[in-house]
């Protein structure tokens, strides 16, 4: 059996062009390993030197990263029991949502005949905020089948990817993809349908990492942003913003925070380091992260303002 990226299997492994100019040339960028979870294999980006993406090249083939998002998984919240912590970790999950909520506030009016479709939604919690504020008709899109989780009832739930969809053309107001992106194996392809999904004065929000943030020039190879080898691609300012151009959007606004917690990338990159490659141990960890969020608090009040990990594109279509 011929092996490659450690103990991955070759097979399992396909090269892939630049997902945005679709060229072949590229350069190393870095080498990296699932610190989180602590699975074999070391993995690489590639910057391309025609368009300057950063992108995982060779990736593991679609069929086969199922096994990255198991169920410890931290966005499917499958863990109910964290201990002293689960109080505190599940206002903090809440938080999470409401953050995510106050920053849709901004730019979408949501009203009980408000449409909203989360792509890469997850157990779905901010879908269900939305509903429960609202009223508004909800629905979820995950590649993974988790309608079991509590209150999926109530969502229009979807598995599998936005192309294998049978969505109904401009019937969303609100569209929103946290932490979706850099995941997705076809991401001008994701970015057009939901195009043809959106309203005519639909709104489409989009939260990645970073690239060019001060976590990663603090992290480099162990920061949390490349989550190898599920991420797929890592955006800068400049390759998100042109991204949602060419799939046909306009920029309404562009800020260089999120609603996911900045802090988590200052914890996990420094226990990553540490660490190098024996995976996070979360039940362990929350802890710690909880104590180092108290002592860290006078720096995330300027989150916002010192580009710490995340950002976000708020767009609309073309006028």
């Amino acid at each position: 059996m011929s092996e490659t990226n450690g103990n991955i299997d070759s097979e399992r492994l396909e090269t892939v062009s630049c997902y945005l100019c679709g060229s072949g040339d590229y350069r190393h960028f870095t080498d990296a390993w699932d610190d989180l979870t602590g699975k074999p294999g070391t993995f690489h980006f590639v910057r391309c030197k025609n368009c300057g993406l950063v992108y995982q090249n060779p990736r593991i083939k679609e069929d086969y990263i199922g096994q990255y998002y198991d169920d410890e998984y931290i966005a499917h919240r499958k863990k109910k029991d964290w201990g002293l912590m689960t109080p505190l970790y599940n206002w903090a999950m809440g938080k999470h949502d409401r953050q995510k909520t106050r920053l849709a506030e901004r730019y979408v009016a949501i009203t009980p005949t408000s449409r909203v479709l989360d792509i890469g939604c997850g157990a779905g919690t901010f879908l269900l905020r939305i509903h429960t504020l609202y009223g508004a008709e909800i629905t979820g899109v995950d590649f993974k089948d988790l309608s079991a989780l509590p209150g999926f009832d109530l969502i229009d739930f979807h598995s599998g990817s936005i192309a294998e969809q049978d969505l109904p053309a401009a019937s969303f107001d609100l569209v929103t993809m946290w932490h979706f992106l850099e995941h997705d194996y076809a991401q001008l392809e994701t970015l057009e349908n939901v195009n043809r999904a959106l309203k005519t004065d639909g709104i489409l929000i989009i939260e990645v990492p970073r690239l060019d943030s001060l976590t990663f020039r603090l992290y480099r190879e162990r920061w949390p942003g490349l989550q190898a080898p599920q991420h797929t691609v890592l955006y800068d300012k400049n390759s998100l913003l042109e991204t949602v151009r060419k799939a046909g959007f306009e920029i309404q606004d562009y800020l260089p925070y999120g609603a996911f917690p900045a802090y988590f990338y200052l914890f996990s990159g420094l226990a990553f380091k540490y660490l190098k490659g024996k995976g996070l141990n979360l039940s362990r960890a929350v802890y710690p992260y909880f104590l180092g969020q108290l002592l860290a608090t006078p720096i995330l009040i300027f989150e916002k303002h010192l580009n710490l990990a995340m950002q976000t594109v708020v767009c609309r279509k073309p006028k």
